[in-house]
Formats: structure tokens, sequence, C-alpha cells
């Protein structure tokens, strides 16, 4: 099992560059990111040439405090594009393979409407350039209010816009707060899945502890064929090195091991 260090979590007191470097030192696969504006692309260029990381994904940015996202926000259209717009160019600029696109706070049908209508817009963008979006269901504890609350609510607006490029952000820690059953719901819900995501619930800690059987889990989501870098978007406790000595044994997953306790 290879893994994608979450840098807007771990490494997260260091400048972005040498977050990545820091990631490649730990025997990383790839990378990915939530907000890496301010870092010039011609300085992301360089880092990323020289680890030889893929980038598998950044967030549009979350709007003004409290928004957590523009995407379904009503009557933000053209804040909503504007930022998916950045982030498709920053994404293209930088070799990053997935843009999420975050919903923001909001309910109803309008926010079903608008979220809908921005996600075909950024979809059609992201056809021409070679990148695929992904929209996540966040739990309601971390984030209340947020339009997106469950894989279900995802599958049906995938299902709904009808484009291969939007996908599905399956993150264990927010279904694992939510919905459970871990491994049926991704084995139930692959064929929608972009990107995999992992972290201890409840305290989205290291995955190493917690109510989440990881060798058990990844086993499971190993025995469908996914062979794509799992990203790893944990809190530390501390500083991020002494956290993973979770990594050499997960890392020996594969997809014979056994399904027990999932």
């Amino acid at each position: 099992m290879k893994f994608s260090a979450n840098l807007g979590f771990l490494w997260a007191d260091r400048p972005l560059p040498e977050a990545i470097r820091a990631a490649k030192a730990a025997g990383f696969a790839a990378v990915e990111m939530h907000w890496p504006y301010a870092v010039p692309v011609a300085e992301m260029r360089v880092v990323l040439e020289e680890t030889g990381l893929p980038v598998l994904g950044i967030n549009t940015v979350r709007g003004a405090p409290g928004d957590n996202g523009l995407a379904a926000l009503p009557g933000r259209e053209a804040e909503a594009r504007a930022a998916i717009d950045q982030a498709l160019d920053y994404a293209a600029d930088i070799g990053s393979g997935r843009v999420h696109v975050m919903a923001g706070c909001a309910d109803g049908d309008a926010a079903r409407t608008t979220f809908l209508e921005n996600l075909r817009y950024g979809a059609a963008r992201a056809e021409t350039a070679g990148i695929g979006l992904v929209i996540e269901p966040l739990n309601r504890h971390d984030a209340p209010g947020y339009f997106l609350r469950t894989t279900d609510q995802a599958r049906e607006i995938i299902d709904t816009l009808g484009q291969s490029s939007v996908r599905l952000m399956f993150d264990c820690y927010h279904v694992g707060r939510t919905e459970g059953d871990i491994v049926t719901r991704f084995q139930d819900l692959m064929p929608w899945i972009g990107h995999v995501q992992i972290a201890a619930v409840p305290d989205r800690g290291a995955p190493d502890h917690g109510e989440l059987d990881y060798r058990a889990i990844l086993a499971g989501i190993a025995a469908t064929g996914w062979d794509t870098p799992i990203g790893v978007e944990y809190k530390p406790d501390g500083d991020t090195d002494a956290t993973l000595g979770w990594l050499p044994a997960l890392s020996t997953i594969d997809g014979a091991a056994p399904l027990t306790g999932a």
C-alpha cells in the first residue's frame, strides 16, 4: 500500500516546499495540499521536480470565515467559479491530478442547484485540462451545516451531473464518523470514487489507534484492486515525524491481507 501525505496537516509548521521534502524523506509516494496558492508556481515546480513526488490534489479556497467553500452558496456563483478557475489553473501548472471543489455551508434545493451548476462549469474546464474534480462529504461534528454530508448524497450529485471528471473523495474518517461499515461502503461506491483518505476516528489523529482498524480497512480496499496512493490527512499530536510509526506496517498491506475486523 502506498500513501500520499496531506500537507494541510502533516508538517504544517514548515513552509510548503520544506513539507514536500519532508514527505519524500519519510517515504511517502505522493503529496496533496489544501490551499497552496501562496507558493509561486515556479518554486513549487522546483521542489516537485527535485523530490519526484506527484501532487494528487488541491482544494478550492474556503471563502470568508464560516463559508467552508463556495460552490453550493446561492448568489456567490462568480466567487465560486473564480475559485474553481484558480484551482484548475494552479493544478495544471504544477501537474496536480485533481481539484477538490469545496461546497460550503448551505442547505436546500437552491444550494443543490447552485452546486450542480458550478460543478458543471468546473467539469467542462477540468476535462479540457485533463484534471479530475472530487467532492467530499464532511461529517456534521467537524463541519456543521456543510452542504455535502453523506456518500449517498455525493453519489446522487455525481449521477445527476453525468460527468466522468467528477468523482467522490472517500475520506474514511468522515465516513467513519457518519456512516460506518467502511469496507462495504467503499466496495459499493468504488465506481464513483476518485480518491481515498484516512485518519483515526474519532480524534482525527494518526491511523494507528481509535475505532477503525486500518489494517483491515486498507486490506479490504486493496482487495478491490485500488492501487492509487491513499491520502493520509490526520492531525499530528506534536512533531509529524514522531507520529509516523504506523507507516512501515501499513505500507506492507496488499490485497491478500485478511479482512477480519473491518
